[in-house]
């Protein structure tokens, strides 16, 4: 069955992201560097078209370095401006101010041009929940005015940010798709933690990291885990994990629910090395 969620502030965002579109000389997109095709919302997709895109591709500190090369290409070639980003690395966020200006200078030599005095460019941000928009927005202004929090839906308002002299942020709250059809997908943006935890069965998703994993990261989960790589058997490789990590109950059974959480908290904190769980499509 298709994985669905959709909470009603949600719904109201989409149409205040319509609203005030028209508001902003740009559009900022950030998508998670992991998984950045399934991390971009589709049903935002022919709105956002309206207007020139900055795409950010956010914790690149944990993705797989030539996976993130290729997708800069990809985007690149599709005519979007494109960067990738660590959010604690001072040096990359000079890097999308400077991407930023570059991204409105056109306007900004129209006006000029016309002699009306350049007014601070606009741009709304907009991205999927648990992006790291709210800590981007931070770095960006270089104080703490957005929460932000391990777990997705912290920002439910529009609020515009002043960044230096430079440009202005509409932030907007993080925004998914009423369900997703590819069930792929929505095993990607669960394994990352876009989706609560509790509205899924983590098993799942942790077999899917593990055989995601064994295919394209066969040296990592075998040096992590200890286990044979080549073994497809699931309920082989969750006692195999379980064991090995410790996750036992008083009888000495392996609880497959602790394997999953080891799992995903190895993934999402990047104790499993630099992963990307999704491939430029050929």
């Amino acid at each position: 069955m298709p994985i669905q969620w959709y909470p009603g502030h949600m719904a109201k965002a989409k149409r205040e992201v319509e609203e005030k579109l028209k508001l902003v000389d740009f559009v900022i997109e950030l998508v998670d560097a992991r998984v950045p095709l399934s991390s971009q919302n589709p049903m935002l997709q022919h709105v956002l078209q309206q207007k020139t895109k900055m795409i950010i591709l956010m914790k690149k500190d944990l993705a797989d370095a030539r996976e993130t090369d290729r997708w800069i290409n990809h985007f690149t070639n599709e005519g979007h401006h494109v960067i990738a980003v660590n959010v604690n690395d001072k040096q990359d966020i000079k890097h999308v101010i400077q991407l930023a200006k570059k991204v409105s200078q056109d306007k900004v030599d129209k006006l000029i041009k016309k002699g009306i005095q350049p007014r601070a460019m606009r741009a709304m941000i907009v991205g999927i929940p648990n992006v790291g928009k709210s800590t981007l927005i931070n770095r960006l202004a270089n104080k703490k005015i957005a929460k932000t929090g391990d777990r997705p839906g912290i920002t439910q308002k529009q609020a515009w940010i002043k960044v230096k002299k430079d440009f202005e942020l509409l932030d907007t709250p993080g925004i998914l798709w009423p369900k997703f059809e590819d069930q792929t997908v929505g095993y990607r943006l669960a394994a990352i933690g876009t989706i609560k935890d509790q509205l899924l069965v983590l098993q799942d998703i942790a077999a899917f990291v593990i055989q995601h994993m064994q295919k394209h990261y066969p040296e990592i989960v075998q040096e992590r885990y200890d286990i044979n790589h080549d073994e497809t058997d699931m309920w082989v490789l969750f006692n195999q994990i379980g064991r090995q990590r410790g996750a036992l109950e008083s009888g000495g059974q392996v609880n497959f629910d602790k394997v999953a959480d080891i799992v995903l908290r190895d993934l999402r904190a990047g104790r499993l090395g630099r992963i990307t769980l999704e491939s430029v499509p050929r």
